[in-house]
């Protein structure tokens, strides 16, 4: 999320909820954007046949499809989202838009087979700078939604293992994929989240950072375990003949 900018700032909002078609079209936008990048990245460049042409019948398939756009939801959708919310029940003016740049990148850099963009930005308007606890109880809103997506992703996948489910890496990859997002959000530069939840808590920022980097690490580590010897659990071998 970034600060905003503008020589004509919006009034503040009544604490409502409230949208705009602009939004929602630069956000649907983004969205489809980043679910077909995911898409690309997560199939492991599968849909190329043998000549090097695309096969969309497996591009396409509804397991990537339902994975990446799961992915897209809760890592970008549900956190730009959460930025929204948080700001506009204080009582400011807050909207998504996207940067073309930043989604025609991201394309190109998944194309290419890893993914690298800045699809766009909830903008705030009516926050001045100074006003550090509302930036950052906005800021923390979204990595918090990631953090709370990948305990949930987590959680589903162990016990789906435990119980003999077959989709226990699908869960696996949405854990560590928003464990990701929240991670790369609160490194503490530029425009990101992390810069503004510093500047009103080191102690809020610290405990989510670690908390973030605890989940990716976890997950990688579960998905790899549940890749290379059958279950997440064989990296703890006091625990691998429970579930």
């Amino acid at each position: 999320m970034r600060y905003y900018y503008t020589t004509v700032v919006p009034r503040p909002g009544s604490g409502r909820v409230t949208t705009s078609r602009r939004e929602v079209l630069e956000i649907g936008i983004a969205y489809a954007v980043l679910t077909i990048d995911l898409m690309l990245i997560l199939s492991h460049g599968t849909y190329l046949s043998g000549s090097g042409t695309v096969d969309l019948t497996t591009l396409l398939s509804p397991g990537w499809a339902v994975l990446a756009a799961t992915a897209a939801f809760t890592g970008f959708l549900a956190h730009e989202l959460a930025h929204k919310i948080v700001a506009e029940r204080r009582g400011f003016w807050a909207e998504f838009r996207m940067w073309p740049v930043g989604l025609l990148f991201s394309f190109v850099t998944a194309v290419v087979g890893f993914l690298w963009g800045a699809p766009g930005a909830t903008m705030v308007g009516g926050m001045s700078e100074s006003d550090r606890e509302d930036w950052g109880r906005t800021s923390v809103a979204g990595p918090l939604t990631n953090l709370a997506f990948s305990v949930l992703f987590l959680g589903v996948g162990l016990a789906g293992f435990g119980l003999g489910a077959r989709f226990v890496g699908a869960f696996l990859v949405l854990a560590w994929i928003n464990g990701w997002f929240a991670t790369f959000n609160l490194v503490p530069i530029g425009p990101l989240d992390g810069r503004k939840v510093v500047r009103w808590s080191k102690a809020v920022w610290g405990a989510a950072i670690v908390a973030a980097v605890a989940l990716t690490v976890a997950s990688l580590l579960a998905y790899y375990s549940q890749l290379t010897f059958g279950g997440p659990f064989h990296y703890y071998p006091s625990l691998s003949g429970i579930l």
